[in-house]
């Protein structure tokens, strides 16, 4: 969406307020032992708890067949995104990765947020791949200017995942959000600077970089909206919403 009026823009900036503190609080209550399920509940409840809507839950994206049942998507080592949280057991374990992505309907204003976080101890592969992909969140963002082009964020995001010696998931990327889950324009993930839809001031969008260990191709599980790498490798998942302003950038979801 574009911001039009200071009604629309004091929701985002309360919305997004809220949905980052709801992540750090889910943050660190990740540790082995706890299920998938538990997050998903303490999602819901802490959405609940302010007022508030989960905007992932009953929404049904374009080409799903169903809605998605849950309001949390957890995302666990080779699931690469929209894990399903709460139709079979999953516990968490020493040495997992584990994607957790939510969006939160505030006063008619949508923002999505997404965070990987090591369960105990990760190997320094995991923990590396952990901060690149963090790192080229930062990196796409900070491109997002008045002026600028889509291609310049989906470059910026690509260069710095694979100088890190990762692969970009091209399948998957980035999106406008505010009155929708999903929005034009679509933002990959790779792309040559300098192309694509111009950015200008009062856009919305949802960064997502997305980074495997392994070659970045990917399928869809049975369940009709878990993303899996196809060589079974690790991947990892970061994303803000954030407000194209004057002078750049401002994230939402901090």
């Amino acid at each position: 969406m574009t911001i039009t009026d200071d009604t629309q823009k004091a929701a985002l900036i309360e919305g997004g307020k809220r949905l980052g503190r709801i992540l750090q609080t889910l943050r660190t209550a990740v540790s082995p032992g706890v299920t998938t399920e538990e997050l998903d509940d303490m999602a819901e409840r802490l959405i609940r708890e302010g007022g508030d809507d989960p905007s992932f839950l009953g929404y049904t994206p374009e080409g799903a067949h169903r809605p998605y049942p849950a309001t949390l998507c957890v995302s666990i080592n080779e699931e690469v995104v929209h894990g399903i949280p709460n139709e079979s057991k999953k516990t968490l374990k020493e040495g997992d990765i584990v994607g957790l992505d939510l969006g939160l309907t505030h006063k008619g204003i949508i923002v999505d947020a997404a965070i990987t976080v090591p369960v105990g101890h990760v190997s320094d592969i995991s923990q590396k791949l952990l901060n690149v992909t963090e790192q080229a969140l930062a990196d796409g963002i900070a491109q997002c200017r008045p002026g600028n082009h889509v291609g310049d964020i989906s470059h910026a995001i690509a260069k710095t995942i694979e100088d890190g010696g990762f692969f970009v998931v091209k399948a998957l990327g980035g999106h406008g959000v505010g009155e929708l889950v999903h929005e034009e324009p679509f933002i990959p993930n790779h792309g040559r600077a300098g192309t694509g839809p111009v950015l200008h001031e009062g856009m919305v969008l949802a960064l997502e970089p997305i980074a495997s260990v392994g070659k970045a191709s990917v399928i869809l599980a049975p369940d009709g909206y878990t993303y899996i790498t196809k060589d079974g490798s690790r991947s990892a998942h970061f994303e803000h919403t954030i407000l194209i302003e004057n002078d750049g950038a401002r994230i939402m979801t901090q």
